[in-house]
Order: C-alpha cells, then sequence, then structure tokens
C-alpha cells in the first residue's frame, strides 16, 4: 500500500491539468491512476485521426445508452477516451469557450466565486493562442490555433451565406461578441492533436513526486469515519490499494465519476441497494442531472469538389497522407468541423440558443461486422450541423453492480421538454434559412436526404427524433451546488457529507455550457487546482 499527499482518478481532460498543476510543489506527492493507457499512437497524434479512435476499444470506453424513447428506442453511443489525455485524445479537437452567460449561470446555481469573470480568467491562463499568421498570444500550455488559411474553400461560401442570412460573421467564437459565424479553433500544435496530455501531463512526468499509473481502473474510494482515506484499483489482475493524506480527487468524467462514487456508497439508496452497495452516504443527486446536447446533420452534393475528393478516392487519400508526413498540414492535420457559430433561432433570448457545424464533406457510416466504418461519398458534399445549446431534459447514470467492469445504466430522457422539442424545430430553420442563401446555393447541387427545407414543423421533428444523435457533451451528474438544491459537490468541489473527497471534471457542471465542452472542462479544472491550492 502507497500512502500520497493527493490521489487522481482519471488522466483526462481534467485530471492532466491538476496532475501538473498540484506536482509543482515538490514537497508534494500525488499519485494519478488512468484506466487506459498511452497516448503515443499515429492515429491519436494525427488529428484527422479520430474517425479512427470513434470506435476502438483499446482507447475507448464506448458507453452506450438504454434505448431513449424520445429518438425511435434508439441507443445512443458515447465514445469516451479510455487513455491517456482522456477525451482530448480522441475528440474532434474544437476549442469553444462558450457564452459568458453560461458561467454566471454557475454562480446563481448557489456556486460563490463562479461566475463568467473567474472563467475568463481561467482561460486566459490556460491558453496559448496562434493566430493564422503564426502570432502567439497567451502563455498557458494548451495550444489553441487558428486554421483558416488551411481550410477548405467552400467554407466561405458558408460564412458568406451566415452573412446573407443575418448573422454576423466573426473571427474567433472565444472573444466577444462571442455570437456568430465563424472558423472553429482547435487544439492543434505544429500539425498534431494537441491534447491534455500533451499540454500538462507529459511535460510533468519527470517530476519524482508525480507518480502515474496506467491500466488502474478504479474500484472506488476507502472512506474511514466519514473521511476519503484512499482507493481501491485493479493494475494488471492485482487488485491494489492507495492511501490520500489529503484528497482523493474523482477526474473520471460525467459517467465514470458518479459510477466511482455509487461504489463507494455514495449515491441513491435505491441504486446501490439494486447494485448491492451498502450505503454510506445517500444523495439521490449522484448521477442525476446528466445533460448534453444534441444534434443532427443534413447532408448535400456539391457542383463543385470538396474534401470527398482528397479523403474519399484512393489518390486523394495518398496525396494528403505524404503531404501531412512531409509537411504536417492538409486535411489530416484538421478538424473535419471547419466552421460553427453560436446564433440565434427566432426563439431565442437574450443569448444565442443554436449552434452550427459546417463540414466541407459528406459521408455516410455503416456497420461491417463489430465496427461501424464512416467512408466519405463518392460525389461532392458538404454537411450543416446543429445542436440547441442549453437543453432542459435530464437523464441519469446508474450502477448495475458493485462490479467496476460492468458498465452503467444511462438515461438520457432526450427531448423530454415541450422547449427542447420547439428549439429543434426552430434550430431546424436556421440551417433552412442559411441553405437558401445566394452563396450557398452557388454551390449545391441538391439535399441528399431529408433536408428541413420545404418541410413542415411536424416533419422536421419527426427526421430529428429518428436521426438525431448526442454531440458527446456529456456532464452534470455530480452537480456543483448546494446539497439541498440538487448538488453533489460544493462551490470548492467537494463532495456533500466527506471530508478529503472532491470531484473536478464535467460532472460537477451546474448547467450544460453553450458549445463544445473541452475547454469548460479544462477551465474548471484549472479552477479547481486554485481552490484546492489555497486550502
Amino acid at each position: 500500500m502507497d500512502s500520497f499527499d493527493y490521489i487522481i482518478v482519471g488522466a483526462g481532460s481534467a485530471g492532466c491539468v491538476l496532475a501538473e498543476r498540484l506536482s509543482r510543489d515538490p514537497a508534494c506527492s500525488v499519485l494519478l491512476l488512468e484506466a487506459g493507457g498511452s497516448d503515443q499512437r499515429f492515429w491519436i497524434r494525427t488529428p484527422i485521426g479520430y474517425g479512427k479512435t470513434f470506435d476502438d476499444p483499446d482507447v475507448n470506453w464506448k458507453f452506450r445508452s438504454e434505448p431513449d424513447p424520445a429518438t425511435g428506442g434508439r441507443r445512443a453511443y458515447y465514445p469516451r477516451g479510455k487513455v491517456l489525455g482522456g477525451s482530448s485524445s480522441i475528440n474532434a479537437m474544437v476549442y469553444c469557450r462558450g457564452l459568458p452567460g453560461d458561467y454566471d449561470d454557475w454562480g446563481a446555481a448557489g456556486n460563490p466565486d463562479w461566475n463568467a469573470q473567474t472563467a475568463w480568467n481561467a482561460f486566459e491562463a490556460v491558453e496559448a493562442r496562434k493566430a493564422c499568421n503564426g502570432a502567439v498570444n497567451g502563455r498557458g500550455r494548451l495550444w489553441v490555433e487558428s486554421r483558416i488559411v488551411d481550410y477548405h474553400p467552400v467554407t466561405r461560401n458558408f460564412i458568406e451565406a451566415a452573412a446573407q442570412a443575418g448573422f454576423a460573421a466573426i473571427d474567433n467564437l472565444n472573444v466577444a461578441p462571442h455570437e456568430g459565424v465563424a472558423p472553429y479553433v482547435i487544439n492543434t500544435h505544429n500539425g498534431r492533436r494537441w491534447s491534455s496530455a500533451n499540454a500538462f501531463l507529459h511535460p510533468a512526468l519527470g517530476r519524482a513526486n508525480l507518480v502515474l499509473h496506467t491500466e488502474a481502473l478504479t474500484d472506488r474510494v476507502v472512506l474511514e469515519a466519514g473521511r476519503a482515506t484512499g482507493v481501491r484499483y485493479r493494475r494488471r489482475s492485482q487488485n491494489c490499494e492507495a492511501r490520500a493524506r489529503r484528497d482523493v480527487i474523482l477526474c473520471a468524467g460525467a459517467v465514470g465519476s458518479p459510477a466511482i462514487l455509487m461504489r463507494s456508497g455514495i449515491g441513491p439508496g435505491e441504486v446501490l441497494a439494486e447494485a448491492g452497495v451498502p450505503v454510506q452516504i445517500e444523495n439521490p443527486a449522484v448521477g442525476a442531472n446528466l445533460q448534453d446536447h444534441l444534434g443532427i446533420d443534413y447532408h448535400y452534393k456539391a457542383n463543385q469538389p470538396t474534401l470527398n475528393h482528397q479523403l474519399g478516392t484512393r489518390l486523394g487519400q495518398l496525396v494528403s497522407g505524404l503531404r501531412y508526413l512531409l509537411t504536417r498540414t492538409g486535411p489530416l492535420s484538421l478538424s473535419m468541423n471547419q466552421i460553427g457559430g453560436l446564433v440565434r433561432s427566432a426563439r431565442a433570448g437574450a443569448r444565442a440558443d443554436v449552434q452550427l457545424y459546417f463540414n466541407p464533406i459528406s459521408y455516410s457510416r455503416a456497420r461491417t461486422g463489430k465496427k461501424e466504418l464512416t467512408r466519405p461519398d463518392p460525389w461532392p458534399g458538404f454537411i450543416i450541423g446543429f445542436n440547441t445549446c442549453r437543453p432542459t431534459s435530464t437523464g441519469h447514470i446508474a450502477i448495475r453492480s458493485a462490479d467496476p467492469l460492468e458498465q452503467p445504466r444511462i438515461a438520457p430522457n432526450y427531448l423530454a421538454t415541450e422547449a427542447d422539442r420547439e428549439e429543434a424545430i426552430a434550430a431546424a430553420r436556421v440551417v433552412e434559412r442559411i441553405a437558401r442563401m445566394p452563396a450557398l446555393r452557388a454551390i449545391t447541387l441538391g439535399p441528399n436526404g431529408f433536408t428541413p427545407e420545404g418541410a413542415d414543423d411536424e416533419a422536421v421533428l419527426e427526421d430529428f427524433r429518428a436521426r438525431s444523435g448526442t454531440v458527446h457533451h456529456l456532464c452534470g451528474t455530480c452537480r456543483m451546488a448546494p446539497r439541498e438544491q440538487g448538488g453533489v459537490v460544493d462551490a470548492r468541489l467537494r463532495v456533500h457529507g466527506v471530508d478529503g473527497l472532491r470531484v473536478v471534471d464535467a460532472s460537477v457542471f451546474p448547467n450544460i455550457t453553450s458549445a463544445n465542452t473541452h475547454a469548460p472542462t479544462v477551465m474548471t479544472a484549472w479552477r479547481g487546482a486554485d481552490i484546492i491550492l489555497a486550502h
């Protein structure tokens, strides 16, 4: 049995930040446990490789939801990183802070000092921002690059069409006014993915006071007399235990962190009883308040070349591959989500309520055996997608047993509110409006499948129920709020009712942010480290 000042469970987007920050003091010892293995893989380092890791069980938890009634009984697929860097090693790399009001909402949920200003201060500390001309702003460790000069030419048509539809064309969604259509900035550096592991963990691994154990699956937190004193985990077929002198910090994500709490006896009494886990601290909020962005893609055929030609033919793949290997540029060095936006639909109030995505490629997915393959269409095409920003439907996560190898039950409860259904229709009308503009019509041959143009609201919603899918932004299952208001952790990220135990990851979000969740997760971890070090 080993003893450390801090034990961090999960070397993902948040855990890597905490490991680096807490181990800066050589007098402080840190153990970092990661269920997955090394991130030194070609398809992780190569930006376009997220298409390969999307279905790879070696680096991916591959969670599945329960059949969801509102989406035709389909089971949502949730790729979550099981590797150093966590989901930041397998995601689409879009870096979007969201809207300032998102974080004022966190403060309003009963969390003093969590607001837009403190969030923006943390973002500034985290980021190193690289403009198209190579100029660097910011001294943080996380590279955030503008790659618009490398984006496909048809992306300009989408930006122009959005402007014609009355939406602002801006340079960057991460700076004021934050609303409009812009090229997405991404987490890459010198043509390679730049995950939390690259930014924070790897530079810190040379420290003698930081110990990393990979392939270490955490079973549960050890509780003694109302305090977390350590964790039990399995590593290479051996049962291990480590003790924490100060804190155990769960950074296992929106699925993993509540599951570990439940296996430790902290959670809804009925769920724990069914799983055969003795109740230590009963809290029905553990695993509740599950939120996610639900989105859909509309496919169009183009009358001029798109990335389908470069990535959908043997010759194009060969040329793109050689270009990447020799220069670290080209489509393999980018995300497919090249242009996007935060805009207001006809139902919007004071803030944008729709996130847009434009991909200069179209593709189809087909299952071959146990694998789902993504192939570019054999014709030029592009995709316009959206998700609504702040869904009001909430689901839950519950363990099935005390076995950490058994995936928990995930019930997303999509489209449970009338507001969410109405917002989905309103967001589809935004796409319809942009698609009808001259700049986009100039490159459009026609739709490829259902699109909202000319369809009534009932048909739009029916299609959304049939085809929509997760945008992989799960959060909220260990909600930061006072216990009497449905909280699992307090504003200092301490689990209610237990000393020495914290949760620091997307599961603590009081409410989902307006856009992608990687940037807010890193920000939360940075702020969490400040809070822990201050106490």
